[in-house]
């Protein structure tokens, strides 16, 4: 079953480096707490053991169209196909000790459609108000009066950045990018799991 309705063209513009996020390597993530869509909350700098968490600008909807002139913006298009790319190969990053987080600007209901509807075992991580953003100084752009987060990947051990993946491209090929970091960077912990990250983690009604 094809559960992705945005195939990437042919002719997309590649980003460049701008060096907007060369100063993420190293750094801890901040005392922030996101809504996933399983429901919890997640504190990002209480994240134990081996996490990727790719920040993406936002993914499309079946019969809704992309703000006008997405394919013209570097490293704009490709949000669902990255998203299930790390569907793919879930269970490989398992296997190597690695959780996955998705973040976005967009609300929890917007992403929890994007979950269920492509399949995804992980969580996406809602932050609407751009709080990342002013904790890390994430590089963003705008388009159709939104303000949405430019694609990058981060490897976090223990709630600290281990390397950064910027930019983005294609995104369609970034699990497979992640994953030969893992494999060359081992971390020799337990795969994160509901228990390891329950430090992070509290359940809402």
């Amino acid at each position: 079953m094809n559960t992705n309705p945005f195939p990437l063209p042919d002719n997309l513009p590649v980003p460049t480096d701008d060096g907007a996020a060369a100063h993420l390597a190293g750094s801890p993530l901040p005392e922030l707490t996101l809504s996933a869509t399983d429901g919890s909350e997640i504190n990002l700098a209480q994240l134990a053991g081996r996490w990727v968490l790719y920040v993406y600008p936002m993914t499309g909807q079946p019969g809704v169209p992309l703000p006008d002139g997405w394919d013209a913006i570097p490293g704009a298009r490709g949000c669902t196909p990255q998203s299930c790319s790390f569907r793919d190969h879930f269970a490989e990053l398992q296997a190597l000790g690695t959780g996955v987080y998705g973040l976005s600007t967009q609300d929890t209901d917007y992403q929890r459609e994007a979950r269920d509807r492509l399949h995804l075992p992980f969580e996406l991580l809602s932050d609407s108000g751009l709080r990342l953003k002013s904790a890390l100084r994430l590089p963003t752009f705008r388009v159709a009066g939104m303000e949405l987060y430019r694609r990058l990947t981060l490897v976090v051990d223990d709630g600290r950045v281990s390397t950064v993946f910027y930019p983005v491209f294609p995104p369609d090929r970034n699990a497979d990018d992640v994953l030969a970091w893992l494999r060359a960077n081992p971390r020799g912990a337990p795969s994160p799991s509901a228990a390891a990250a329950a430090g992070a983690r509290t359940r809402t009604s």
